[in-house]
């Protein structure tokens, strides 16, 4: 370049306007496999850096659930964006599930669980697809898996470290205490961090321990059979034994505790009422929650493992969980979930905020426990003493809390909550969002003003970030335009 050239181009880079400074919020948002595969890398790049000003991709790496990958699940409406179809035929492209990346045999020669390779796209690896293109636009890749399998006649070997319930069958998930299950989590981790150019790693578990389930301490349908409760496999009686539990009292309580719960589901009220006699086997029985601490310490110790050997391969990627929205319904839930305890092995937390499902899902829960330890107790009077030991602003009664979700000001109570007890240290604090995540037929449904108003919510609490879920498959452009509004209104893009 000649003088003339070099001052001609210096004096238009001078009068052209500045680059928008990178955004110090995470604005990321969750997107499986099938997206990319279906509508192009760039083109769903494009969409959500010009609709949402996202700059960080949660890709869906492992799952056999339908919550974070696959298209739109079937029954539901399909988005404006796409193929305009379901994956639950046969064939290419059918959602069966498992790993949407390569993986390389020698992280796992510890565990038995060698074959976990998802068949729906051929030798597609996500990763490979779309870390190069996310790099050149500035955006971040995490890895985003969860604590969900297939059964054992897609997964072979898994059978080996699947959890015990308490009358003996093996159970669809896998457990904590299980070298073949921790191995291979470890193994996945170590792989992901090696083999690729990653930012950070994502993992979630929605699950709980055996006295929760027992009572039917979470959202979501009916109470299951109580005898279905985890884990009393040997690596968990042997630890309980280590601990100075007894495991032959425990069984008696658990027993016990689900004799008297799935009695109460029959409406066969004890002498002196339901949650009299859940205290009366409480202390019959400190073996009950004594075994539902083992389960939460064996899942925050697989949590710190994770962590541990993240670090060692490579320091600087960011390795942080999904908190499930039980933590919104359940005290005994939120409970276990100790932030000050998390922080020590986490980078971030995504912890669920869904408020448009909230509603829905809070419903379900109530009339869960109104089924088992607290029948005694009229459900709304029930839901009122879960907002203010919650800690809610006064939402819908219960009539009406799923056609209308919770408000924007849940977000905000629960995120401020969250950032309250992660000040001073090194945890990052990011909401997951709802947006369009399926709810039933009278139930309500995401807007964009709904979005936008809960992502203002989730940073006037101090968020760090925050997380669009649960998949962009599902997920109409007009609510992801909403997210967009927010944070441009915010000056984050």
């Amino acid at each position: 370049m000649n003088r003339r050239d070099f001052v001609q181009a210096a004096a238009a880079s001078a009068l052209a306007p500045a680059a928008p400074a990178a955004s110090s919020k995470m604005i990321g948002i969750q997107v499986g496999a099938v997206s990319f595969v279906d509508e192009g890398v760039e083109k769903v790049l494009d969409v959500f850096q010009q609709e949402a000003a996202v700059n960080t991709l949660l890709v869906a790496t492992f799952t056999y659930g339908r919550g974070i990958a696959g298209r739109q699940v079937p029954g539901n409406p399909l988005p404006d964006h796409g193929k305009q179809e379901y994956d639950n035929g046969s064939g290419p492209g059918t959602f069966q599930g498992g790993a949407y990346t390569k993986y390389h045999p020698q992280y796992f020669k510890d565990t038995v669980l060698t074959e976990f390779r998802a068949p729906d796209f051929g030798d597609f690896d996500v990763l490979e697809a779309v870390i190069p293109s996310a790099r050149k636009r500035g955006m971040k890749t995490i890895c985003w898996f969860e604590d969900v399998w297939g059964a054992p006649d897609r997964v072979p070997n898994v059978a080996q470290a699947q959890e015990r319930r308490l009358n003996g069958q093996n159970a669809g998930t896998l457990c904590f205490n299980n070298p073949n299950y921790r191995n291979w989590l470890l193994g996945m981790v170590e792989d992901y961090a090696r083999s690729y150019d990653i930012d950070g790693i994502m993992w979630g578990s929605e699950r709980q321990g055996a006295f929760a389930d027992a009572i039917g301490a979470a959202h979501g349908g009916a109470p299951q059979n109580p005898t279905n409760v985890t884990c009393f496999c040997p690596h968990c009686e042997q630890k309980a034994r280590d601990r100075g539990i007894s495991v032959e009292r425990a069984r008696a309580g658990f027993t016990a505790l689900c004799n008297f719960t799935a009695a109460a589901a029959q409406g066969m009220r004890p002498v002196d009422g339901y949650y009299v006699q859940m205290w009366r086997l409480m202390l019959r029985y400190p073996e009950l929650l004594a075994w539902e601490m083992l389960w939460t310490d064996s899942l925050r110790e697989t949590y710190a493992a994770m962590y541990k050997k993240v670090k060692e391969v490579k320091p600087s990627i960011g390795m942080g969980w999904h908190i499930w929205h039980n933590n919104s319904f359940s005290p005994i839930y939120r409970a276990e979930q100790d932030l000050s305890e998390l922080t020590k092995y986490s980078d971030f937390l995504k912890m669920v905020m869904y408020h448009n499902c909230g509603g829905e899902r809070m419903a379900g829960y109530i009339r869960r426990m109104n089924s088992t330890v607290f029948r005694d107790v009229p459900t709304q009077e029930l839901l009122d003493f879960h907002y203010r030991v919650l800690d809610y602003k006064q939402e819908k009664p219960l009539a009406d809390l799923a056609q209308s979700g919770f408000s924007s000001d849940y977000v905000y109570r629960e995120a401020k909550r969250a950032h309250d007890a992660l000040l001073g240290t090194k945890t990052q604090l990011w909401p997951g969002i709802d947006i369009d995540i399926p709810t039933g037929r009278n139930s309500s449904k995401s807007t964009p003003q709904g979005t936008k108003d809960a992502v203002l919510a989730a940073f006037r609490a101090g968020s760090d970030g925050v997380l669009l879920s649960r998949k962009y498959s599902e997920i109409k452009t007009a609510n992801l335009r909403g997210a967009g509004d927010a944070i441009r209104q915010l000056g984050f893009a």
